[in-house]
């Protein structure tokens, strides 16, 4: 007589990895110093600029008293023979000397000061840096930001139309502002290193996590996180600047959040990259969860 034998176990199936929270929304708030990028930037383009402007001037700092001449003259020795050169220079005042080689006092210092020949570019670099202070310190929102543009505009039109700006640009021109190299290399890479710090460190620590039925919040850095319920909140963007949020920003802007209950919060995240479209997400999870509750 045969024995059933007993079906062989079937191994469990393996686990399915679990898949990446697509139910959170983390929204980070900036600090100004985001919106002074074009600085940096502007500085790194005129360094390059001055660095590799054709015939690479040289700047040489001058005595008081010291004069230009176009009818210098210096003798050269070539083999036996002596060559007299006609030569245009600058002539330093009686007691005055060039500054010497460290390593050899009896030879004039290498020019090494790189500096362009265009005085445009400080002027440039100058008038960027006073706009951005400007747009990041004085908040122009709704119609302030439009009324400012129809100003700017306005204005234009009755300088061209009274030909005031051919006076303007002339008086301009005599503007002569002249950087360096190295100062513009110095400015541009340590408030690149600044506002790269910033953005990637310490504005990551004042944010807010967005899930289904929690509110995360950090409202300062070093704080601790706290927990709302999401039932009743609202979300909604502050009125933009135009010259701060979508000159500067790139789309950016001020989030307000507010909790319900008895005891309601309200809460301004300023600065956050890309905030349309965060809203918009942020809204559809609130909505896609009364629909899962109303079931």
């Amino acid at each position: 007589m045969s024995v059933a034998q007993p079906p062989t176990p079937v191994p469990p199936l393996p686990a399915p990895p679990r898949p990446a929270n697509r139910d959170e929304i983390v929204i980070y708030s900036h600090s100004n110093l985001f919106y002074w990028w074009p600085v940096w930037a502007v500085g790194l383009l005129m360094a390059a600029l001055t660095f590799f402007e054709r015939d690479s001037p040289r700047l040489v700092v001058v005595p008081k008293g010291s004069q230009a001449r176009t009818d210098l003259h210096y003798t050269v020795k070539e083999g036996n023979k002596t060559v007299e050169v006609k030569a245009e220079g600058v002539v330093f005042p009686e007691g005055k000397e060039v500054a010497r080689d460290p390593d050899d006092k009896s030879k004039p210092a290498e020019l090494k000061v790189h500096v362009t020949a265009k005085r445009g570019y400080g002027v440039l670099f100058c008038a960027v840096l006073l706009l951005v202070i400007v747009i990041t310190n004085v908040p122009l929102r709704g119609m302030w930001s439009i009324l400012v543009i129809i100003s700017i505009i306005t204005l234009a039109l009755v300088f061209h139309l009274l030909g005031w700006w051919d006076e303007i640009l002339k008086r301009f021109a005599l503007l002569d502002i002249r950087i360096n190299m190295g100062g513009y290399l110095f400015l541009a890479v340590a408030l690149f290193g600044i506002w790269l710090g910033t953005l990637m460190f310490f504005d990551r620590q004042i944010y807010m996590i967005f899930t289904p039925g929690q509110l995360k919040v950090c409202t300062e850095i070093g704080g601790g996180e706290k927990v709302y319920d999401a039932m009743g909140m609202t979300v909604e963007k502050q009125r933009s600047d135009v010259f701060r949020h979508w000159i500067l920003g790139l789309g950016s802007g001020d989030l307000i959040v507010k909790t319900a209950g008895a005891q309601a919060h309200h809460f301004d995240l300023p600065n956050v990259l890309f905030i349309t479209k965060k809203v918009q997400a942020i809204e559809n999870m609130l909505r896609s969860r009364k629909v899962v509750e109303s079931r």
